[in-house]
Protein backbone atom coordinates (compact mmCIF):
# COMPACT_ATOMS: atom_id res chain seq x y z
CA UNK A 1 0.00 0.00 0.00
CA UNK A 2 1.76 3.62 -0.97
CA UNK A 3 -0.98 5.40 0.45
CA UNK A 4 -2.87 6.05 3.81
CA UNK A 5 -5.52 8.70 4.21
CA UNK A 6 -6.75 9.44 7.29
CA UNK A 7 -8.95 12.66 6.33
CA UNK A 8 -10.94 14.12 3.12
CA UNK A 9 -8.54 16.56 2.79
CA UNK A 10 -5.58 14.19 1.68
CA UNK A 11 -6.87 13.62 -1.74
CA UNK A 12 -6.24 17.18 -2.56
CA UNK A 13 -2.19 15.99 -1.84
CA UNK A 14 -1.75 12.55 -3.62
CA UNK A 15 -4.33 11.24 -5.64
CA UNK A 16 -6.14 8.00 -4.24
CA UNK A 17 -4.10 5.89 -7.36
CA UNK A 18 -0.84 6.97 -6.85
CA UNK A 19 1.72 3.82 -6.45
CA UNK A 20 5.14 4.26 -5.00
CA UNK A 21 7.96 3.51 -7.15
CA UNK A 22 11.26 1.94 -6.69
CA UNK A 23 14.51 3.62 -7.90
CA UNK A 24 16.76 1.42 -5.80
CA UNK A 25 16.95 -0.75 -2.80
CA UNK A 26 20.94 -0.98 -2.60
CA UNK A 27 21.86 1.11 0.53
CA UNK A 28 22.78 1.51 3.79
CA UNK A 29 20.70 4.32 5.45
CA UNK A 30 19.78 7.00 2.83
CA UNK A 31 19.12 10.98 4.31
CA UNK A 32 19.33 14.32 3.19
CA UNK A 33 18.04 14.62 -0.66
CA UNK A 34 17.89 18.00 -2.46
CA UNK A 35 16.71 18.25 -6.05
CA UNK A 36 18.73 20.99 -8.45
CA UNK A 37 15.74 22.34 -10.63
CA UNK A 38 17.60 23.81 -13.17
CA UNK A 39 20.52 20.91 -13.59
CA UNK A 40 17.53 17.97 -12.88
CA UNK A 41 19.59 15.80 -10.61
CA UNK A 42 18.60 14.62 -7.51
CA UNK A 43 21.95 14.55 -4.82
CA UNK A 44 22.02 12.32 -1.77
CA UNK A 45 22.98 10.99 1.28
CA UNK A 46 23.64 7.32 2.24
CA UNK A 47 25.16 7.76 5.94
CA UNK A 48 26.52 4.53 6.59
CA UNK A 49 27.79 3.72 3.15
CA UNK A 50 29.68 6.69 3.45
CA UNK A 51 28.49 8.66 0.17
CA UNK A 52 26.74 10.85 -1.42
CA UNK A 53 24.96 9.89 -4.74
CA UNK A 54 23.04 11.67 -7.58
CA UNK A 55 20.30 10.36 -9.64
CA UNK A 56 19.06 12.05 -12.87
CA UNK A 57 16.50 10.48 -15.07
CA UNK A 58 18.62 10.00 -18.12
CA UNK A 59 21.76 8.88 -15.92
CA UNK A 60 20.42 6.61 -12.93
CA UNK A 61 22.44 6.43 -9.86
CA UNK A 62 25.98 7.57 -9.66
CA UNK A 63 28.96 7.95 -7.07
CA UNK A 64 28.72 12.05 -6.21
CA UNK A 65 31.05 12.32 -3.28
CA UNK A 66 33.31 9.34 -1.74
CA UNK A 67 33.87 9.51 1.20
CA UNK A 68 31.16 11.68 2.52
CA UNK A 69 32.56 11.70 6.22
CA UNK A 70 29.12 9.93 6.66
CA UNK A 71 27.18 13.18 5.87
CA UNK A 72 23.62 13.40 6.68
CA UNK A 73 21.36 16.54 5.78
CA UNK A 74 22.61 18.59 3.13
CA UNK A 75 21.29 21.86 1.17
CA UNK A 76 22.09 24.10 -1.45
CA UNK A 77 23.15 27.94 -0.80
CA UNK A 78 22.07 30.86 -2.54
CA UNK A 79 24.83 30.47 -4.74
CA UNK A 80 24.08 26.66 -5.72
CA UNK A 81 26.96 24.68 -3.58
CA UNK A 82 25.87 21.78 -1.67
CA UNK A 83 25.77 22.56 2.33
CA UNK A 84 26.39 19.32 3.99
CA UNK A 85 26.10 18.29 7.99
CA UNK A 86 29.00 15.31 8.85
CA UNK A 87 28.54 12.92 11.15
CA UNK A 88 32.21 11.44 11.03
CA UNK A 89 34.17 15.05 12.08
CA UNK A 90 31.26 17.04 13.66
CA UNK A 91 31.20 19.48 11.07
CA UNK A 92 29.02 21.69 8.93
CA UNK A 93 31.08 21.62 5.49
CA UNK A 94 30.50 24.09 2.31
CA UNK A 95 31.52 22.83 -1.15
CA UNK A 96 34.03 24.18 -2.72
CA UNK A 97 35.94 23.38 -6.57
CA UNK A 98 37.70 20.06 -5.77
CA UNK A 99 35.99 19.38 -2.20
CA UNK A 100 34.77 21.16 1.09
CA UNK A 101 35.32 23.79 3.09
CA UNK A 102 34.64 23.47 7.21
CA UNK A 103 31.83 26.69 8.00
CA UNK A 104 30.65 25.58 11.48
CA UNK A 105 32.62 22.89 13.73
CA UNK A 106 32.72 24.41 17.71
CA UNK A 107 30.66 26.36 19.54
CA UNK A 108 31.76 27.94 22.83
CA UNK A 109 35.32 26.10 21.83
CA UNK A 110 33.62 22.65 22.44
CA UNK A 111 33.38 20.18 19.24
CA UNK A 112 29.14 20.58 18.01
CA UNK A 113 27.58 16.84 18.85
CA UNK A 114 26.99 15.84 15.18
CA UNK A 115 25.19 18.59 13.02
CA UNK A 116 21.70 16.64 11.50
CA UNK A 117 20.19 18.60 9.31
CA UNK A 118 20.25 21.97 7.51
CA UNK A 119 18.73 24.70 5.48
CA UNK A 120 19.54 27.94 3.97
CA UNK A 121 17.72 31.95 4.49
CA UNK A 122 17.02 34.41 1.75
CA UNK A 123 19.75 36.69 3.46
CA UNK A 124 22.86 33.93 3.14
CA UNK A 125 22.18 32.90 6.60
CA UNK A 126 21.98 28.55 7.46
CA UNK A 127 20.43 27.06 10.18
CA UNK A 128 21.44 24.00 11.61
CA UNK A 129 20.13 20.85 14.00
CA UNK A 130 22.65 19.31 16.09
CA UNK A 131 21.47 16.11 17.64
CA UNK A 132 23.98 13.40 19.35
CA UNK A 133 23.09 10.67 16.39
CA UNK A 134 26.08 10.94 15.32
CA UNK A 135 28.20 9.83 18.31
CA UNK A 136 26.49 6.29 18.88
CA UNK A 137 28.18 4.42 16.17
CA UNK A 138 25.52 3.18 13.83
CA UNK A 139 25.31 6.05 11.83
CA UNK A 140 28.47 7.95 12.46
CA UNK A 141 31.70 7.75 14.65
CA UNK A 142 31.23 6.24 18.93
CA UNK A 143 33.19 9.31 20.91
CA UNK A 144 32.10 10.95 23.73
CA UNK A 145 30.32 14.32 23.77
CA UNK A 146 32.05 18.05 24.66
CA UNK A 147 28.78 19.70 24.75
CA UNK A 148 26.00 18.94 27.25
CA UNK A 149 22.96 19.77 25.35
CA UNK A 150 21.31 19.42 21.94
CA UNK A 151 20.70 22.63 20.26
CA UNK A 152 19.25 24.75 16.95
CA UNK A 153 22.04 27.05 15.51
CA UNK A 154 22.46 30.04 12.87
CA UNK A 155 25.41 30.45 11.05
CA UNK A 156 25.31 34.46 9.86
CA UNK A 157 26.46 35.45 6.17
CA UNK A 158 29.66 36.87 7.88
CA UNK A 159 30.16 33.08 9.41
CA UNK A 160 29.08 33.69 13.17
CA UNK A 161 27.27 30.80 14.51
CA UNK A 162 24.93 31.40 17.05
CA UNK A 163 22.55 29.50 19.18
CA UNK A 164 19.39 29.70 18.59
CA UNK A 165 17.94 27.64 21.70
CA UNK A 166 18.28 24.10 23.46
CA UNK A 167 15.24 22.93 24.42
CA UNK A 168 15.06 19.99 22.94
CA UNK A 169 16.26 16.44 23.41
CA UNK A 170 17.00 15.15 20.11
CA UNK A 171 16.53 18.18 17.56
CA UNK A 172 16.30 16.88 13.48
CA UNK A 173 14.48 18.16 10.99
CA UNK A 174 13.62 21.65 10.40
CA UNK A 175 12.12 23.94 7.64
CA UNK A 176 10.75 27.18 7.35
CA UNK A 177 7.18 28.13 7.15
CA UNK A 178 5.97 29.76 3.95
CA UNK A 179 8.21 32.95 5.09
CA UNK A 180 11.30 32.60 7.47
CA UNK A 181 9.58 34.17 10.00
CA UNK A 182 8.04 30.48 11.04
CA UNK A 183 10.33 27.76 11.53
CA UNK A 184 9.38 24.17 12.32
CA UNK A 185 11.72 21.82 14.47
CA UNK A 186 11.40 17.98 15.07
CA UNK A 187 12.66 16.58 18.23
CA UNK A 188 12.30 12.94 17.62
CA UNK A 189 12.52 11.61 21.15
CA UNK A 190 10.19 13.71 22.21
CA UNK A 191 7.82 12.78 19.09
CA UNK A 192 6.95 16.05 18.43
CA UNK A 193 7.41 18.93 15.78
CA UNK A 194 7.10 22.68 17.31
CA UNK A 195 6.38 25.91 15.83
CA UNK A 196 8.68 28.73 16.32
CA UNK A 197 8.68 32.28 15.54
CA UNK A 198 12.22 33.31 13.94
CA UNK A 199 13.82 36.91 14.43
CA UNK A 200 17.50 37.28 13.66
CA UNK A 201 19.05 35.26 16.48
CA UNK A 202 16.13 34.16 18.70
CA UNK A 203 13.58 31.91 18.57
CA UNK A 204 10.09 32.50 20.54
CA UNK A 205 6.99 30.61 20.79
CA UNK A 206 8.04 26.65 20.18
CA UNK A 207 4.41 25.40 21.18
CA UNK A 208 3.66 21.84 19.57
CA UNK A 209 2.08 21.97 16.14
CA UNK A 210 2.16 17.69 15.84
CA UNK A 211 2.17 14.56 17.09
CA UNK A 212 4.15 12.75 14.88
CA UNK A 213 5.78 8.96 15.59
CA UNK A 214 9.96 10.02 15.22
CA UNK A 215 9.73 12.51 12.99
CA UNK A 216 12.77 13.27 11.16
CA UNK A 217 13.08 15.44 7.90
CA UNK A 218 10.64 18.68 7.98
CA UNK A 219 9.65 20.30 4.61
CA UNK A 220 6.49 22.26 3.48
CA UNK A 221 4.63 22.22 0.14
CA UNK A 222 3.63 25.43 -1.45
CA UNK A 223 0.38 25.47 0.39
CA UNK A 224 2.24 25.31 4.23
CA UNK A 225 1.01 21.95 4.68
CA UNK A 226 4.16 20.23 6.57
CA UNK A 227 5.54 16.78 6.24
CA UNK A 228 7.83 14.99 7.99
CA UNK A 229 9.89 11.76 7.14
CA UNK A 230 9.68 8.99 10.11
CA UNK A 231 8.30 5.41 11.10
CA UNK A 232 6.17 4.07 8.07
CA UNK A 233 6.65 6.93 5.66
CA UNK A 234 5.95 10.75 5.28
CA UNK A 235 3.61 12.07 7.37
CA UNK A 236 1.36 15.23 6.26
CA UNK A 237 0.14 17.75 8.77
CA UNK A 238 -2.63 20.26 7.78
CA UNK A 239 -0.60 23.52 7.98
CA UNK A 240 -3.71 25.57 10.32
CA UNK A 241 -5.05 22.86 12.69
CA UNK A 242 -1.63 19.84 12.68
CA UNK A 243 -4.18 17.10 11.99
CA UNK A 244 -2.42 14.56 10.36
CA UNK A 245 -4.14 13.93 6.67
CA UNK A 246 -2.34 10.76 5.43
CA UNK A 247 0.85 8.68 5.03
CA UNK A 248 2.73 7.94 1.98
CA UNK A 249 4.15 5.10 2.88
CA UNK A 250 7.57 3.10 2.80
CA UNK A 251 8.68 -0.35 3.30
CA UNK A 252 11.29 1.14 5.86
CA UNK A 253 11.61 3.98 7.86
CA UNK A 254 11.72 7.33 6.31
CA UNK A 255 14.65 9.29 7.24
CA UNK A 256 13.62 12.50 4.44
CA UNK A 257 12.18 13.38 1.33
CA UNK A 258 12.18 16.21 -1.37
CA UNK A 259 10.00 17.57 -4.52
CA UNK A 260 11.97 17.17 -7.89
CA UNK A 261 11.16 16.65 -11.45
CA UNK A 262 10.07 19.45 -14.12
CA UNK A 263 6.87 20.72 -11.86
CA UNK A 264 8.15 19.39 -8.68
CA UNK A 265 5.31 17.32 -7.96
CA UNK A 266 7.75 13.61 -7.51
CA UNK A 267 8.14 13.26 -3.98
CA UNK A 268 11.73 11.60 -3.55
CA UNK A 269 11.93 9.60 0.00
CA UNK A 270 14.85 8.40 1.02
CA UNK A 271 13.86 5.56 3.26
CA UNK A 272 17.15 3.09 4.77
CA UNK A 273 18.12 1.16 1.96
CA UNK A 274 15.69 2.52 -0.39
CA UNK A 275 15.08 5.70 -2.90
CA UNK A 276 11.69 6.09 -3.41
CA UNK A 277 9.33 8.25 -5.57
CA UNK A 278 5.61 8.76 -6.14
CA UNK A 279 3.51 11.58 -7.71
CA UNK A 280 1.69 14.00 -5.74
CA UNK A 281 -0.83 17.11 -6.28
CA UNK A 282 0.92 19.64 -4.54
CA UNK A 283 4.22 20.58 -5.95
CA UNK A 284 7.10 21.63 -3.01
CA UNK A 285 9.19 24.67 -3.47
CA UNK A 286 12.69 24.68 -5.36
CA UNK A 287 15.96 24.90 -3.53
CA UNK A 288 16.88 27.50 -5.89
Amino acid sequence: MSIDSRDPRFTGIVAPGAARETLSEQFEFTEGPIWHPREAHLTFSDISGNRLYRYSEGGGISVYREPSNMANGNTYDRDGRILSCEHATSHVVRETDGGTEVIASRYDGKELNSPNDIIAGGDGSIFFTDPTYGRMGRHGVERPLQLDFRGVYRIAPDGGLHLLGRDFDMPNGLCFGLDERVMYVADTARRHIRRFTLDGDTLTGGEVFAQSPAPDGLKIDTLGNVYAGGLGGVHVYHRDDGALLGVLRTPEFCANFAWGGDDLRTLFMTASTGLYRIRVEVPGAPLL
